[in-house]
């Protein structure tokens, strides 16, 4: 095994955990702009108003992409696991 190996089989292991989290932070992101442009708007400052939403916006798009998500990281973890022979020797 050599270190561009490492580094690359590393890169794809970062690329898989961005594209499974992305769905997530981007509705977490945008529901937080949408509640700040709000808060500044009407001046109020309720700290759990900004909490509350995104966690709702991410339940659903974990049960929106969910099976997309899981099946994504088990290609991953097949494809690790079923040439482990050829890291190992």
């Amino acid at each position: 095994m050599s270190a561009e190996f490492i580094i690359g089989l590393a890169g794809q292991a970062v690329y898989t955990v961005l594209k499974v989290s992305a769905p997530m932070l981007i509705a977490a992101l945008v529901i937080g702009l949408l509640i700040s442009i709000f808060q500044a708007a009407t001046q109020i400052q309720e700290q759990t108003l900004a909490f509350v939403p995104k966690i709702i916006a991410v339940f659903i798009v974990i049960l929106i992409f969910g099976p997309w998500m899981l099946t994504t990281m088990i290609d991953f973890t097949y494809n690790i696991l079923n040439n482990l022979h050829q890291y190992i020797g």
